[in-house]
């Protein structure tokens, strides 16, 4: 069974995202891409004294709401 765009589980994933960059790949089975989605929304959060952190946030929810298994 594959998971299309759109799908519930996808909406999920985005929405988790959304709130902690990754988490949304974890819950769908990406772990790889999880650690570097933290990763990269912690630089930055660090680099840009918090003024572009949530450009990740925002980038990690459209790509686990655009993924496809």
């Amino acid at each position: 069974m594959s998971v299309r765009q759109g799908t519930a589980g996808n909406v999920i994933a985005a929405l988790a995202s959304f709130f902690i960059p990754g988490l949304g790949q974890l819950i769908q089975g990406r772990p790889g891409k999880a650690l570097w989605h933290l990763v990269l929304a912690g630089a930055f959060w660090l680099v840009s004294f918090g003024m572009l952190g949530w450009v990740m946030h925002v980038w990690s929810a459209i790509e686990a709401a655009r993924w496809e298994s």
